[in-house]
């Protein structure tokens, strides 16, 4: 840290040490100046993006991997506007992300400055949390508050204003203000009435009393917290329910993540509890990629028959058909941080506001006994296993019979067939696109919790590049794999730059079917016309080369082996690298588009 606080950027650097935060990610611009600095002083990484939305989605991609807030720090005015739709993402996908934006001087506010806009009106529905600094001592009160409210809770994005002059030093500060009043000397009474005001307005800035406070959250490490009496007497409901279930499941989704610097104890609590259990968004790769309790396909169908449906941090959405794809009779357990999501389009007959972790965790802890007394095979439950294993069986048979490793372009089904076999046990598996994406998702298995990363509700396209630099930043040395949709590649392969300059070596595979597929596919059959859908194939693999990353083109169904080992090989030289797979038409995914 530094030794000294020259500027208000080294009071931003102290609270984010303070809070554990390794990186913040930006794009630099003047107003923000110190807080790089300071940053870097304090020895965090500064890592620089291409676009500001990147820059959050970076900060968002940390936190989901770490349980730590993301950061980032973006110039004001239009760095603020770019962050928006990232910013929305993070809401939506409940990530904890600190945007801190810069902003015109306190004293300019409003009078036509350059990039003044109300940017707290702007910013305010899509973050949790927003406020804005006006002295130097409110910096560090401010940005503890803003990290324990995205932290704490449902968790959220938060945004910080600093404008430029509570962060640069107070004698460059008093240089412009001197700048901006000109000579007492020979100034008008009006000019020296001015100049009375701004030394007491710097006065105000620079000597109020600071306030250096410790962080305020204790941080969650994977161990259930204590739950009220009220929620003990429910888990007793709970328990009773599930011991008398014939047909019991389990759902969890990216909330059951949150905040879990070490999710082994809910790991272990899910296993121990014996249910059949679907996996989604964050909570991919929670019990590795082959546990026998862990099923991918035949969701619905699942649902439709359980008698028990346990469902932890996944809201009941368009994913669960709004509460309509469980059965009307079904015994409905629900755990969620947002009282307004537990009861979203259906109630639950027993509902935990509360951390879904906590709640299995104790869960499991009751059942401990029954579990136990059944050697943890799911007693009377194994017939029900079976059946769902049939049905994933079934389905994972149907998907490799649809493979065509033979044509004249990549068949995608055969392709991420051949990925799925290359994938290090370190890999992160970051999703940006739609047709393609959602092919991948039925055949690639996360190989360890925190290792999926995808827009989430929001459905965002442009979330590879940014997640990637996160990935890269929180995970050095891990096997990062961006895959992209080539529709959404264009939003983000500019990130290749970054990744070259700060020896970042993601993946990223592109596949080029020339059209926006997973929209061209429904239109063309439901409307008779493919326009404004139609792409061609670009040489996405050179616009990474233009970066300083290195393109491979794959459009020969015998050569997905061999430009796969090449990838890998590239990327453990310490290179990014961009495979460019020219995709056969496919109907794999007929009729799948979600509205």
């Amino acid at each position: 840290m530094a030794a000294t606080v020259r500027h208000g950027g080294d009071r931003v650097a102290q609270v984010l040490a303070r809070w554990g935060v390794g990186q913040v990610f930006t794009l630099c611009g003047g107003h923000i100046s110190p807080i790089l600095v300071g940053a870097e002083s304090a020895g965090l990484s500064v890592i620089d993006c291409r676009d500001e939305k990147s820059a959050v989605f970076a900060a968002d991609a940390a936190a989901r991997l770490t349980g730590l807030p993301g950061v980032v720090a973006v110039t004001a005015g239009p760095g603020v506007t770019n962050t928006i739709t990232a910013v929305q993402n993070a809401q939506l996908a409940q990530s904890p992300v600190l945007v801190i934006g810069g902003a015109t001087a306190t004293v300019l506010k409003g009078r036509g400055a350059l990039q003044d806009i109300d940017q707290l009106a702007l910013i305010r529905p899509a973050v949790k949390w927003a406020g804005r600094c006006t002295t130097v001592a409110a910096i560090v009160p401010t940005l503890e508050r803003a990290l324990t409210e995205a932290t704490t809770g449902v968790p959220g994005p938060v945004f910080v204003e600093l404008p430029v002059d509570v962060l640069y030093p107070e004698d460059v500060v008093r240089q412009w203000y001197r700048a901006e009043s000109g000579s007492l000397r020979t100034a008008s009474w009006r000019r020296r009435a001015e100049a009375l005001y701004l030394e007491a307005h710097l006065a105000r800035q620079f000597r109020a009393p600071h306030v250096d406070v410790a962080g305020l959250l204790t941080r969650r490490t994977g161990q259930a917290d204590p739950l009220s009496d009220a929620l003990q007497a429910r888990l007793d409901q709970a328990a009773a329910a599930l011991r008398s279930a014939q047909r019991p499941a389990l759902v969890l989704g990216s909330q059951c993540m949150a905040g879990l610097s070490d999710p082994e104890p809910l790991a272990r609590a899910v296993r121990a509890l014996g249910v059949p259990v679907w996996l989604g968004g964050s909570a991919r790769g929670l019990l590795g990629p082959g546990d026998r309790l862990q099923f991918r396909h035949a969701r619905g169908a699942a649902l439709k028959r359980a008698d028990v449906v346990l469902v932890g941090g996944f809201p009941f959405d368009f994913r669960l058909r709004y509460g309509r794809g469980l059965a009307r009779e079904a015994m409905v357990i629900a755990a969620n941080l947002s009282d307004r999501e537990l009861r979203l389009n259906r109630t639950p007959g027993l509902a935990f506001e509360a951390h879904a972790a906590d709640v299995l965790i104790a869960l499991a802890d009751r059942m401990s006994g029954r579990l136990a007394a059944e050697d943890g095979a799911g007693g009377s439950w194994t017939p029900w296993l079976e059946e769902c294993r049939g049905r994933e069986v079934e389905r994972d048979e149907q998907i490799a019979a649809s493979a065509r490793p033979d044509g004249e372009l990549v068949d995608p089904v055969h392709f991420f067939s051949r990925l799925e076999q290359v994938l290090a046990d370190d890999s992160v598996l970051v999703m940006d696109g739609g047709d393609f994406v959602a092919t991948a998702s039925y055949i690639l298995r996360p190989r360890r919790p925190l290792s999926w990363l995808d827009p989430g509700v929001f459905g965002t396209l442009g979330v590879g590049g940014g997640f990637a630099v996160g990935a890269g930043a929180v995970r050095p040395g891990s096997q990062v794999w961006i895959i992209y949709g080539d529709g959404s590649s264009a939003y983000s392969l500019s990130e290749f730059d970054t990744f070259v300059r700060h020896g970042m070596a993601p993946i990223a595979v592109v596949g080029t079917d020339a059209s926006w597929q997973q929209i061209a596919r429904d239109q063309q059959s439901l409307l008779g016309s493919s326009v404004a859908t139609t792409l061609r194939r670009t040489d996405y693999h050179r616009v990474a080369e233009g970066y300083g990353g290195v393109g491979l083109l794959l459009d020969e169904p015998s050569a997905v082996d061999a430009v796969l080992a090449r990838a890998v090989e590239v990327s453990r030289q310490g290179r990014p690298v961009c495979v460019n797979v020219h995709l056969a038409p496919t109907t794999f995914r007929e009729g799948s588009i979600s509205i």
